[in-house]
């Protein structure tokens, strides 16, 4: 039996196509680590947004409980546990009030802003 030579150009052919199929699947596997990353930085920051907004609306339902009292809640740069680098600024001016949320991650350069301006009458 006469035994079949691959000619030529096809020697080495399976060997490139191997290393083709591992570079595809290998930037699959990269984007898809990218993706989980990108995802959980996200996931963090809506946390940090739920957990501002939430506070905001704590302070203003106390001030709502207490009217007749609006200028005991006045603070400016009052430290947050829940946030990193977190800040409570409350600033009543007659009846309007604006609560601001300040946090601000290690290693950003800017700090995030939540600001809620209400009405308190009664």
């Amino acid at each position: 039996m006469k035994r079949m030579t691959p000619t030529s150009g096809q020697k080495g052919m399976a060997l490139i196509e191997g290393l083709v199929a591992m570079l595809i699947f290998s930037l699959g596997i990269l984007s898809i680590v990218g993706l989980q990353a990108v995802n959980l930085k996200q996931s963090t920051d809506a946390k940090y947004r739920v957990d501002a907004s939430f506070l905001a609306n704590q302070t203003l339902g106390n001030m709502w409980a207490a009217r007749t009292n609006l200028g005991n809640f006045a603070v400016e740069d009052d430290d947050v546990a829940v946030l990193p680098n977190g800040k409570r600024t409350v600033v009543v001016n007659g009846n309007q009030v604006t609560v601001t949320i300040t946090w601000q991650l290690p290693g950003e350069s800017a700090p995030h802003r939540h600001v809620v301006v209400a009405q308190i009458s009664g």
